[in-house]
């Protein structure tokens, strides 16, 4: 029995659809049931909450490897998670990290992931890290301006990142919470092309039929708006500006083999991810 958590996000949904469609015996943890009533038919689902250990048990019972992402930028959620998976007798972690832990010094994003990922090896648990970039979902970011007034605010400039499908993280997830031999791996997982912000936009612009236009973010504070519009607390803040940064300055992009190895195929392109999502990003008015 394999247990997900994080099953209605982007990462999530790909990767039970990916359990299902091997058949595999899976559980899925979900705080409010009614976001996850269109997951397959085939997964339990057990209501939990990975803030509130009293509620996890029910969840790990039987459970042989775990599927863990973490929501926010603490450690008490991965530290509730150990402790009941060591109770349980969960043999193996898929932790889902970020490609920030490499950065050397460590961003505050990379620190973050650094932590869990050393509180998992402390654990004894058998694990495997996946660090992916950007996730290509994250163009959804843009949906407000382009919907409202056709732009996109690019905050990077030359800096350029392989952006990875979710999809394709999920394969790699997949395959790795069902085959022996991937404990103990850390995998950094990327897309092929690395763009900057402006590509990216060409890219959905062709696939959505119309222009976008891109504009210069004029402070830190305007990027963290438009990521945040809510707001964000303050280390949140700090961190993405301090990432926006790193970014800019990276105008090569980090590329890695790492799906075509794994999978024996290419993953997939930004072009196939806007092609498939283009419905999302239709104004109000058209849909």
């Amino acid at each position: 029995m394999l247990l997900v958590t994080g099953a209605t996000g982007h990462v999530g949904r790909e990767l039970v659809h990916e359990l299902d469609a091997k058949g595999t015996e899976f559980r899925v943890l979900v705080r409010d049931p009614s976001r996850a009533a269109d997951l397959p038919e085939r997964a339990e689902h057990v209501v939990g909450d990975l803030g509130q250990p009293a509620t996890l048990a029910p969840a790990f019972d039987g459970v042989n490897a775990v599927f863990l992402l973490v929501p926010g930028i603490g450690s008490e959620h991965t530290a509730h998670v150990i402790a009941a998976a060591n109770a349980a007798g969960v043999r193996h972690i898929v932790y889902l990290s970020s490609y920030a832990v490499l950065g050397d010094p460590l961003p505050a994003m990379g620190a973050w992931h650094h932590k869990r990922e050393q509180m998992i090896r402390a654990s004894g648990l058998a694990a495997t890290f996946l660090r992916p970039c950007g996730f290509m979902t994250n163009a959804f970011d843009w949906l407000p301006t382009i919907r409202e007034s056709g732009y996109v605010l690019d905050p990077v400039g030359p800096g350029r990142a392989a952006p990875i499908d979710p999809a394709d993280i999920a394969a790699v997830a997949a395959l790795v919470l069902t085959q022996e031999g991937h404990q103990g791996k850390e995998y950094v997982l990327t897309g092929d092309e690395p763009y900057t912000v402006a590509d990216q936009v060409q890219i959905l612009a062709k696939a959505l039929g119309r222009p976008i236009e891109v504009r210069p973010v004029a402070t830190p504070a305007e990027a963290v708006r438009f990521r945040y519009p809510n707001g964000a607390p303050p280390a949140l803040a700090d961190a993405l500006i301090e990432g926006l940064s790193l970014m800019r300055a990276d105008t090569v992009g980090l590329r890695t083999d790492t799906v075509r190895q794994l999978l024996g195929r290419s993953p997939r392109t930004f072009a196939d991810w806007c092609a498939r999502n283009a419905s999302a990003f239709a104004s109000p008015a058209t849909t």
